[in-house]
């Protein structure tokens, strides 16, 4: 994953966090799952600018964290699928 390189230490607390958010989610049903993406990608940006401060760094970090959640969320299915 080239992108994490780009990710300060600072924000990689979000991605656990916006994974267990995504898991809570997903078991809720009055949620769908197409809107998990958008709603994690909020919480990414809102928790990247209460960590580092309104900027637009904040914003890039949190849309950044939010890619890397979806994406290892995205690896772990995967790699249960049999080929």
């Amino acid at each position: 994953m080239d992108f994490m390189q780009y990710i300060t230490e600072n924000a990689l607390i979000l991605i656990p966090a916006l994974y267990i958010v995504g898991l809570v989610i997903k078991n809720t049903e009055s949620i769908s799952d197409k809107y998990i993406p958008l709603i994690l990608l909020f919480l990414g940006v809102i928790g990247a600018i209460l960590l580092i401060d309104f900027t637009i760094e904040a914003v890039i970090q949190g849309i950044l964290v939010t890619g890397a959640t979806v994406y290892t969320n995205q690896l772990f299915k995967q790699s249960k699928k049999d080929s």
